[in-house]
């Protein structure tokens, strides 16, 4: 099983950038689809983004299509999520994961097996 480590949260103003990183353990990473999801108060754990095993395919919700990207370094073991242009909508925690069936992409909470503790990231207007 492979475990996740997130970072790189904090208070932005609007319009501005962070970068997120997913740190995983393991042996699995490198054959792992990722994914991005965050969590605002009070509502569901959304999809944001996601990445295949090698990089070459990518996944965004609609309502970050165009602002963030997602990207792996498989020899580090780590995936990113750049977000420009911040909205005070994009409030929430943000967590990494992994489908159960590892090579799956991943773009439905209910489907992850392993998560990270989560990063906040808070947007102000």
């Amino acid at each position: 099983q492979v475990q996740l480590v997130e970072s790189g949260g904090g208070l932005v103003q609007a319009g501005g950038s962070l970068r997120l990183s997913c740190q995983a353990s393991g042996r699995t990473f490198s054959s792992a689809a990722m994914g991005w999801f965050r969590q605002a108060p009070g509502n569901k754990r959304e999809f944001v983004a996601a990445i295949n095993v090698s990089g070459g395919y990518t996944i965004y919700a609609n309502s970050v299509k165009g602002r963030f990207t997602i990207s792996r370094d498989n020899a580090k073991n780590t995936v990113y999520l750049q977000m420009n242009v911040l909205k005070p909508e994009d409030t929430a925690v943000y967590y990494c994961g992994v489908h159960r069936s590892v090579m799956v992409v991943p773009t439905t909470a209910g489907s992850i097996g392993s998560w990270g503790q989560g990063t906040q990231v808070t947007v102000s207007s």
